[in-house]
């Protein structure tokens, strides 16, 4: 069994998105969908500036590739504002047991576009064992409370804001190798204007700040921590890895709701509790080893001088490491067990 760096912070990540998601609840009743959805990002957003801001001493540029600016302004527009917006749309037709049903979705949809478009390799343990997560996360939303639901325009726009999520997901990988505090909070900065701007033109009125600060806080830890750790995630395991682990995030928001808020436990919950385990436990059990070669390549991130990293330094160096500059990959063909990573980006024959 293997807990590495990446894969604990998959499972931290949708821990902590798991664990906000039953105390977001506590305000959906008071303040409209679209307003909390907007402070909820902008909790991210700000929060996780205000600690860049602390760990760089000032503002900084954050060093993005010009050739992955595309492919985050993609992400935002597809996951920070399209994804909200369908979300809150789909939710005013749609009861709420069909709604968590169909956010499953984004966990399939993610996996699959991964592996059919992006070329990511998975073989069958892991496709068993997001199945085994995926169906543990039906079984739990099947507890619902049985709403009907009104036509085919809401599911339709749920399922719409899933493959939002899964096209941002698998863009975020593009990118997962710069700075993770930047690309999550331009994301919730963007994300929280847009449901915002949506909420205000709406006619909602803003919260009070008893409602607000929590909201905001929950916010930033339930999707701002968690988005940055969701991307170091991403760029150790793949997306469709880490959307597989992440996808335990509705058994940990229940166990939350069971725990701190004083739920009750039911027959669901423990198959589903069961699946999800068993889900988890094949692909920490994984180990996937060939000989492959490493193409030439640039990119910048923090790194230790490792089998990957064997590069001289154009700058005067003190021996700390980790440490962060651009480097140079040059062509390496070995053999290794290893995950779909930013450095095993490789077909398999």
């Amino acid at each position: 069994m293997h807990f590495s760096p990446a894969v604990l912070a998959a499972l931290a990540a949708a821990a902590l998105f798991g664990a906000s998601t039953p105390f977001a609840k506590l305000f959906a009743g008071s303040i409209s969908p679209f307003l909390l959805a907007g402070l909820l990002y902008l909790g991210s957003g700000i929060g996780l500036t205000l600690v860049r801001l602390f760990r760089d001493h000032g503002w900084k540029a954050p060093g993005l590739p010009a050739a992955e600016w595309p492919w985050l302004l993609c992400a935002i527009a597809t996951g920070g504002v399209a994804g909200p917006v369908l979300l809150m749309a789909g939710l005013a037709h749609t009861g709420a047991a069909t709604a968590s049903l169909l956010l499953n979705l984004e966990a399939v949809l993610t996996a699959v576009l991964a592996w059919v478009v992006f070329r990511e390799n998975a073989d069958r343990r892991i496709v068993l064992g997001m199945v085994l997560i995926v169906v543990g996360g039906v079984v739990l939303a099947m507890q619902g409370t049985g709403q009907a639901t009104t036509g085919f325009a809401g599911p339709a726009l749920i399922a719409s804001a899933c493959l939002a999520w899964a096209v941002d997901n698998n863009l975020t990988r593009k990118v997962s190798a710069s700075d993770a505090l930047f690309i999550a909070g331009i994301k919730g900065l963007v994300a929280g204007s847009v449901n915002l701007g949506v909420a205000l033109l709406a006619g909602a009125a803003w919260p009070t700040a008893a409602i607000a600060a929590p909201a905001m806080l929950i916010g930033f830890l339930g999707y701002g921590v968690s988005l940055v750790l969701f991307v170091l995630a991403l760029r150790g395991l793949g997306t469709a890895r880490t959307g597989a682990y992440f996808s335990t995030a509705p058994f940990i928001g229940a166990a939350t709701a069971i725990l701190m808020l004083g739920d009750t436990t039911s027959l669901p919950f423990w198959l589903a509790s069961g699946l999800m385990a068993a889900g988890v436990w094949l692909h920490l059990t994984e180990r996937h080893e060939h000989e492959h070669t490493h193409e030439p390549i640039e990119h910048r991130h923090r790194h230790v001088h490792d089998g990957h990293h064997q590069h001289e330094h154009d700058f005067e160096w003190d021996g700390t490491e980790p440490h962060t500059h651009p480097h140079r990959h040059v062509p390496v063909t070995h053999k290794h067990a290893h995950y779909p990573d930013i450095h095993h980006r490789h077909s398999h024959s």
